[in-house]
């Protein structure tokens, strides 16, 4: 039944992103969860009538695209959530290709290492699926703690969609340790999936249906301001107090010069004139009367 529960949820959902216009806005969530519709009208008729292999591919390769595209959705929430900060969010971009390319290189080396007996791509797919869900449990953490900087109230959108999946990641890597640890066998660790994402829909659906908050104003994000300014400032360094182009003039200027023009430029001829470039210049008087 709670298997049964989650199209019937899901197409709610969908109609509900329909409704408030939101697929604009999250365009890889809405296509997470056409895509979960989807799986579930392929993969259901063949759990019950199909043969096993063929449910055991289809369920496995539905599990790789949907992992994909929920990880895809977590960056999307990222870039909502530091729109206003380019720098911050650029920040973010980069590390999310990176840890795209860390939990690839973690997944080869699963399956290579895989023990016989076991499917090495049911081994890289589970390994992925754990990193993908801390994840998303760090992604709630981060929120709940600085989301007073970043201006991001409990009620948008982009907070409803990683709480959702920050409560149903708590939820699956709980199961799995508990059952790593013969504490609870896998038929119930199968139903606490199952409703943790039942859970997870419903409150996708809350917030989908009721109205979002707006940002806080900028005057409240002293913080993340200064963030983003620092980060820019490492990107795009001043070189009014940079010494290194005043040491660059001074070579060019002491190398140009010949035996025959000029004598060979002393120690106190350098600090003078680097004490000059380090004063700012004076400014222009009138002419005595």
């Amino acid at each position: 039944m709670l298997w049964l529960s989650h199209p019937a949820l899901e197409l709610l959902l969908a109609a509900a992103m329909l409704w408030r216009k939101l697929h604009r806005k999250f365009p890889i969530f809405f296509a997470y969860i056409i895509f979960q519709l989807v799986s579930f009208g392929v993969v259901f008729p063949i759990h019950q009538y199909g043969s096993y292999d063929l449910y055991f591919y289809s369920f496995w390769i539905g599990a790789i695209i949907s992992l994909a595209i929920g990880f895809k959705v977590i960056h999307e929430i990222f870039l909502d959530v530091f729109r206003p900060y380019h720098t911050l969010r650029d920040l973010g971009t980069v590390l999310f290709k990176w840890a795209t390319l860390v939990m690839f290189f973690v997944a080869l080396v699963v399956a290579a290492a895989s023990p016989a007996g076991q499917s090495p791509i049911v081994q890289a797919v589970v390994t992925v699926q754990r990193c993908v869900r801390v994840i998303q449990c760090g992604l709630i953490l981060f929120l709940l703690v600085f989301s007073k900087y970043l201006g991001v109230s409990w009620r948008q959108q982009s907070f409803g969609i990683a709480l959702g999946f920050g409560g149903f990641a708590s939820i699956e890597l709980a199961a799995n340790a508990l059952n790593s640890g013969g504490q609870i066998n896998n038929t119930t660790v199968g139903f606490l999936d199952t409703a943790g994402y039942c859970c997870a829909i419903l409150v996708w659906l809350g917030y989908a249906v009721f109205k979002a908050a707006s940002r806080e104003s900028a005057t409240n994000l002293l913080m993340s301001q200064r963030w983003e300014q620092s980060l820019g400032d490492l990107q795009r360094p001043t070189t009014g107090d940079s010494l290194i182009p005043m040491f660059e003039g001074m070579v060019d200027r002491a190398f140009s010069r010949t035996e025959n023009d000029r004598q060979p430029v002393s120690a106190k001829e350098l600090l003078s004139e680097l004490s000059s470039a380090r004063k700012p210049p004076l400014p222009d008087l009138p002419p005595p009367k």
